[in-house]
């Protein structure tokens, strides 16, 4: 008998798969706080209405947070965003002609109704903890991994 998979509470997009080894870095992160994500490799520019298909989906199967990652032109989170009311966190990717500055521009330029939350260029980390944040508004189970996370980072740094 297969097993089924848990509903992923948060997904994670990426425009290329060149930006998975940045990427991953928040599926760790989402993964040592006991939450549930999936990765796809999506562009908003290559494949737009693949994009729109997956993220109406993804939020009907339960998706309450979406993750953008992107460099250069970054119109992949504002492309989610437009196609729900979940919050988004966008996160500029580094790009070898302006070192993010494109992406972190475009990721930010959001119109009035869009909004996107945005983090650091290739803060995914930070995406990860902001989505586990957010979460952490309704699930007590994930305030009190951060917390637990917290104090161990006390500790382990002497704060």
């Amino acid at each position: 008998m297969p097993t089924s998979q848990p509903t992923a509470r948060v997904a994670v997009i990426t425009g290329s798969p060149n930006d998975l080894p940045t990427v991953e870095k928040a599926i760790e992160v989402l993964d040592s706080l006991g939450i549930a994500s999936e990765l796809r490799v999506l562009s908003a520019h290559r494949t737009p209405h693949e994009t729109v298909r997956y993220v109406e989906d993804a939020e009907k199967r339960g998706t309450e947070i979406f993750i953008a990652c992107a460099g250069m032109a970054n119109h992949l989170a504002g492309v989610v965003a437009a196609h729900t009311l979940k919050p988004v966190i966008g996160v500029p990717l580094g790009s070898p002609n302006l070192a993010g500055l494109d992406s972190l521009l475009s990721t930010v330029q959001m119109p009035p109704g869009v909004p996107v939350a945005t983090v650091a260029v290739d803060g995914t980390k930070n995406a990860a903890f902001l989505a586990a944040r957010i979460l952490g508004l309704t699930d007590a189970t994930i305030v009190d991994r951060l917390t637990a996370l917290r104090n161990k980072d006390k500790e382990r740094y002497d704060i």
